[in-house]
């Protein structure tokens, strides 16, 4: 066995026996100094380069989910609120945006009108069925992520509701409660919560997954002596964009703030006074740790919103973000704000590019090449050629491209009748 290896082990020892919190005398209360938001254009290139991505992945899920792989109009508009999209924004007017990858057609529902249907083209079929491979050959990777996720939480607990704004984020399927979660009984129960929503409980905890990322990095990139680590001394990784300029006073801040002891986020931190940097650095970890759960290292910090009371946060614990930009960068890109790990970018890619991320990339590229030939015009020659008409069964089916006008008459298409099935 060589003796790397054994440093490394007992490397990992210490840091295991550090997991519970440190006793730190907490004398310094939280120093009052605000580091200025500085626009970062190479970082905000990786979330306007994904701009619609999220709702066209979930939509390609609800079609091939589907029983005919087929859903007009009006059912896929029940489905709006799970896709994220501008309230300006028609939902045909999105998904006519990418024509390479959803197939319009026509069928005479029971009043005989004409209405949208959709499906999904051969090509984005392939495509969907190269993501079910690697969903599940990442299976066991994407139950562990949830399972950290649960254990970061003071019950071991969060509402499915939660789980939902994040699982984009986390990697897990579309109907991660049936694929995941109930496949998984022994790992997970499904609860009633005090408020009535239903929740996830996680029924084992594994010691083998309650070390952080900033943890085992410190211990294989050696850059923390032993003495740092046995008085549970971590710093974070900092980066700053081209042109941040940090004064002085910022600059002795931070560095004493990296010197305070770290509090892993999967023990208890309820001994920490919320009024200190010893909190406040316990708060960086959690949402360090958090990022480094999702496969893309961001997320909408919109989504962290509802887990203060879970992880045990206190109010407005959200400011951490904004007063430490060297750790964190918050992109206002896309009408929101998403919260993206410094670290783990090298300029806009990723420095290490989870299967998921690559395939989400593919589909992100398609998207594009969709997009530039329908602004060609190639999808209304196309259309110019002529009208195919498929086999009726018992109702009229027509295949259309993106026919000018076609949005206005029947984008605003609904109905509460039980959707026809021409397919």
């Amino acid at each position: 066995m060589s003796p790397s290896f054994l440093g490394r082990t007992a490397g990992f020892t210490l840091l295991i026996r550090c997991c519970q919190g440190f006793n730190y005398h907490q004398s310094r209360s939280l120093v009052n100094v605000k580091l200025k938001w500085v626009k970062d254009p190479i970082l905000d290139t990786v979330v306007s380069r994904e701009k619609d991505l999220k709702a066209v992945s979930s939509l390609i899920s609800i079609i091939s989910c589907a029983q005919k792989s087929c859903l007009p109009i009006y059912c896929l508009s029940r489905c709006r609120g799970q896709l994220g999209l501008p309230q300006d924004l028609k939902l045909s007017t999105l998904i006519r945006r990418y024509p390479n990858i959803f197939r319009e057609f026509y069928a005479l529902d029971s009043g005989g009108t004409r209405v949208p249907w959709f499906e999904l083209t051969p090509k984005a079929l392939r495509l969907h069925e190269e993501g079910l491979g690697i969903l599940e050959n990442c299976h066991m990777d994407f139950l562990n992520r949830l399972r950290r996720l649960l254990m970061l939480t003071r019950d071991l607990t969060l509402p499915l509701q939660t789980i939902d704004q994040l699982k984009w984020d986390l990697g897990l399927p579309y109907n991660y409660e049936e694929s995941v979660i109930r496949k998984n009984l022994d790992i997970f129960s499904l609860i009633r919560l005090p408020d009535d929503r239903v929740g996830v409980k996680l029924l084992l905890w594994d010691e083998n997954l309650a070390m952080s990322e900033l943890q085992k990095n410190a211990v294989l990139q050696g850059k923390n002596s032993d003495k740092e680590l046995k008085n549970g001394i971590i710093s974070f990784p900092i980066g700053f964009p081209r042109g941040f300029g940090l004064k002085r006073k910022c600059m002795e801040w931070l560095e004493e703030w990296q010197r305070l002891p770290y509090t892993s986020p999967y023990s208890d931190g309820s001994h920490l006074d919320p009024r200190t940097d010893e909190s406040e650095k316990r708060i960086v970890g959690v949402f360090h740790e958090l990022l480094h759960l999702t496969v893309g290292k961001k997320t909408e910090r919109k989504n962290v919103s509802n887990l203060r009371r879970p992880l045990s946060l206190p109010q407005k614990f959200t400011k951490v973000l904004e007063r430490h930009p060297g750790i964190f960068y918050i992109s206002k890109k896309s009408d929101t704000q998403t919260v993206i790990l410094r670290e783990a970018y090298d300029r806009h890619n990723l420095v290490h590019k989870h299967p998921l991320v690559e395939f989400r990339d593919k589909l992100a590229s398609m998207m594009r090449e969709g997009f530039l030939d329908r602004s060609k015009g190639l999808y209304k020659k196309e259309k110019r050629s002529g009208t195919d008409v498929l086999e009726e069964i018992g109702t009229s089916r027509t295949v259309s491209g993106d026919e000018s006008g076609s949005e206005d008459l029947l984008s605003d298409y609904d109905s509460e009748e039980t959707c026809p099935e021409p397919c």
